[in-house]
């Protein structure tokens, strides 16, 4: 494809044209990427009323995904999220009823300050199974039909969140096919899934049902950090497009990076060339460190192609010890916590990082281990998620939290389940749970204030 921001912002970094506008650094370098760090000035195009080289270059995204629609977002999914949020729910229910959303408890934390702001009421799917950790929300097609048809009316959406930080992909074509059986739409927080569109066998939510989701294109692509997309399918209803971007504008700043845009620019034209052939060289690459590592005697779990998650507990050991060994051994590992460890690959990590791991890790001598089972406690709410937290808030040990409101989720990665959502109670078992994952201090809301 074309790249009409990067060969504008080429153009007049070489122009020495008197930068008499915003940004201060003025095209001077001190990073080196100054000069190609621009505001929004003749030519440039608007993010949020696009309609020259930003909006081609989304248009040309958009083929790409196969999405009717795309756009572009400077912030992360965390943008995109709280736009797909107004745009499922905005119009939706008479001013003194609160919208409804069926989300998988291991949300984003920007679902739940969007919640907050767009003032909805949100039912929760709590994991059906899985491997018993708060990172990992897995919902069946059966167990969402059950919530669904359980439910006093259809909601106004349903909420997914896909890959979870695990890894664990949904079976997003059956489950789009249980909520569009019932009228109601489906989004995909698939963050952590950019480049499951570009497989030989294409995984991307779009392609398999979902009606909007978002992807994170800078945590799996070659895009600078904030680099994010929301896709709008071709099937889903077309008062979506005429508001999208102004629902992107709602919950974004009004001076969006352009070197991230430029980057997002630039990974298209990467996608349309080459670099899916990349991806699928470096699916396989990890696929063959995963049978090393499980020759080895290491667990690995069921994850998308470019992750590695392996479950140290299942070993004897504990996932920030298995973070702190890649560590020494010159990795530095997605995530980690009592349970798993996590890494993460794409088409740029070299071979020497595949050698690393493997070295680094070396043989597991330890026996398979059986741990006990990690029950999610249910919450149970005591005010709604928004009058939480806009309500005064305290932070209290753990161990004074019993029975006292929850005022803020704390998590110990933003997609997780959230041992206790804004408004709901602390009961015993949550503060259990909060100790496992080493949480020392909870923000409540202030007594007198329920």
């Amino acid at each position: 494809m074309s790249t009409p921001i990067a060969d504008f912002v080429r153009r007049y970094a070489a122009s020495g044209t008197s930068r008499l506008h915003m940004p201060g650094h003025k095209g001077a370098p001190q990073l080196g990427c100054e000069p190609f760090d621009l505001t929004e000035i003749a030519g440039a195009d608007s993010l949020y009323e696009a309609s020259g080289i930003i909006a081609e270059s989304e248009r040309q995204t958009a083929a790409l995904f196969g999405a009717r629609r795309t756009l572009y977002g400077a912030e992360g999914s965390s943008q995109c999220i709280r736009a797909m949020l107004f745009l499922l729910t905005a119009g939706k229910r008479p001013r003194a009823r609160r919208a409804t959303v069926l989300a998988g408890r291991n949300a984003h934390k920007a679902f739940l300050s969007a919640a907050a702001l767009l003032d909805l009421d949100v039912r929760w799917l709590y994991p059906d199974g899985g491997p018993g950790s708060i990172c990992a929300c897995a919902v069946s097609p059966d167990a969402l039909a059950r919530a669904l048809d359980a439910l006093p009316e259809p909601p106004d959406a349903v909420y997914l969140t896909s890959p979870d930080y695990l890894g664990g992909v949904a079976d997003i074509a059956r489950l789009a096919q249980v909520c569009h059986a019932r009228g109601v739409p489906l989004a995909v927080d698939n963050a952590h899934g950019a480049y499951l569109r570009f497989l030989p066998s294409p995984l991307h939510p779009l392609g398999l049902g979902a009606d909007i989701c978002c992807d994170s294109a800078h945590k799996t692509l070659p895009v600078l950090t904030g680099g994010a997309y929301l896709h709008i399918a071709q099937r889903a209803p077309q008062a979506w497009d005429e508001r999208a971007r102004q629902a992107m504008a709602l919950f974004g700043s009004t001076s969006p990076s352009y070197l991230t845009l430029t980057s997002l620019d630039l990974c298209g034209d990467r996608l349309s060339r080459d670099y899916p052939s990349r991806i699928a060289e470096a699916c396989a690459r990890v696929d063959a460190l995963k049978g090393a590592l499980a020759d080895r005697g290491w667990a690995v779990c069921d994850s998308d192609p470019l992750r590695l998650t392996l479950d140290a507990s299942a070993r004897g050991v504990t996932g920030t010890a298995l973070a702190e060994r890649l560590r020494q051994g010159g990795v530095e590992c997605e995530y980690a916590d009592p349970d798993y460890a996590v890494m993460m690959f794409t088409p740029e990590n070299p071979e020497r990082d595949y050698a690393r791991v493997l070295q680094a890790l070396g043989a597991c001598e330890n026996p398979p281990c059986t741990r006990a089972p990690l029950p999610i406690p249910r919450g149970e709410a005591a005010m709604s998620i928004r009058e939480a937290m806009f309500a005064p808030r305290e932070s209290v040990p753990v161990e004074r939290a019993a029975r006292r409101i929850c005022g803020a989720p704390t998590v110990s990665c933003p997609p997780a389940v959230p041992i206790a959502v804004c408004g709901e109670r602390i009961t015993e078992p949550m503060l259990a749970l909060l100790r496992r994952y080493g949480v020392e201090r909870v923000e409540v809301v202030r007594e007198g204030e329920a």
